[in-house]
């Protein structure tokens, strides 16, 4: 276990590796996350062709990002609720309905955000 003192560089190493293992464990365990890499991998460089400006680059790229964002939240969150157990509770579920809605809501504004700037 990391020192829970860390100071300076040490407590940013120790954030460093905390952050490598959740990248890890959502890879391994969530395959929406990685269809959503999926995703940025083809975007990111749709961005640089299709954008007219940097401002618009960082716009489409950015609205994939908010995409993996929320799902690393939502995995979070769904790693909770089942860590307190997996009985079926009316708070467990609402809980994970939720997430999936805050993900749902990233990924219709990152298509509207991409046919705005695409198409008008």
């Amino acid at each position: 276990m990391a020192n829970q003192h860390a100071k300076g560089i040490e407590r940013l190493q120790n954030a460093t590796k905390f952050s490598i293992a959740g990248f890890k464990a959502t890879w391994q365990h969530e395959e929406a996350f990685r269809q959503e890499v999926l995703l940025f991998i083809v975007a990111c460089p749709a961005a640089f062709f299709l954008a007219k400006n940097s401002v618009e680059i960082i716009i489409l790229i950015g609205c994939i990002i908010l995409i993996l964002l929320t799902e690393l939240l939502n995995s979070a969150i769904e790693a909770v609720v089942d860590r307190i157990g997996l009985e079926q509770h009316e708070l467990s579920g609402r809980a994970k309905d939720i997430g999936s809605a805050a993900v749902m809501l990233s990924l219709i504004w990152a298509v509207i955000t991409w046919a705005i700037i695409l198409f008008f």
